[in-house]
């Protein structure tokens, strides 16, 4: 396969179409290897889908996650945190972009990997990290950009607690079967949220709603 015409396509037929201008973005995916970040799944690397990286694991679509980075807006020299890296493409790309950032999955088997292909592509300043993702990772806080690798039902207080003035979290919250991206803002004490875009990718672990029981 050609890798190298594969990526170019994705991003003309995949990200481009769907206004993601940032052109920071479209040459980090222009440029990294998305198979290095598919285990077992090369040829499904640059398709317009959600890739299964692990069980129940998941790389979000091209377009879904050049959409949330662009509203996130990564910049030289921002400090990031992705939340549910899996394999860590979502931070590859983020640190192709300049940032500095930390790539954090409960998964210590999704963690070596990320690390591995992030390493390979000769990335600095990315860490992989294992931990619970709702509780985010205050060692490198204030961020000045959270991205979420996937689903969420809930938003975490530590994650909107973990953000700089200033900063944002981007997120796409499930409700049942449909989703939308929000991007959330910090200014002071005080967070706010708008409406982006709609998307539905799997939901992120440990984040979804508790089940309650009604009589």
């Amino acid at each position: 396969m050609d890798f190298e015409r594969a990526r170019h396509w994705m991003v003309e037929a995949q990200v481009r179409t769907n206004d993601v201008t940032d052109p920071g973005i479209q040459a980090a995916m222009r440029r990294l290897p998305r198979e290095r970040f598919a285990p077992g799944l090369p040829d499904l690397a640059y398709a317009d889908q959600e890739l299964e990286v692990a069980p129940c694991r998941f790389l979000m679509r091209p377009r879904d996650l050049a959409k949330l980075l662009q509203i996130a807006g990564p910049a030289p020299g921002a400090n990031a945190l992705e939340i549910a890296g899996a394999t860590g493409y979502g931070a590859a790309v983020l640190a192709a972009a300049g940032c500095k950032v930390v790539t954090l999955d409960p998964d210590p088997a999704l963690t070596h990997a990320a690390q591995a292909a992030i390493s390979a592509c000769g990335l600095a300043d990315v860490i992989a990290a294992s931990g619970d993702l709702a509780a985010g990772f205050p060692d490198r806080a204030p961020y000045d950009l959270i991205v979420v690798n996937g689903g969420v039902e809930v938003v975490p207080q530590a994650w909107l607690d973990q953000l700089a003035d200033g900063g944002r979290l981007a997120v796409i919250v499930r409700a049942g079967p449909a989703g939308s991206a929000r991007l959330y803002t910090k200014a002071s004490d005080t967070v706010a949220y708008r409406t982006v875009f709609d998307a539905a990718p799997p939901l992120a672990p440990g984040l979804a709603r508790p089940k309650t029981f009604t009589f």
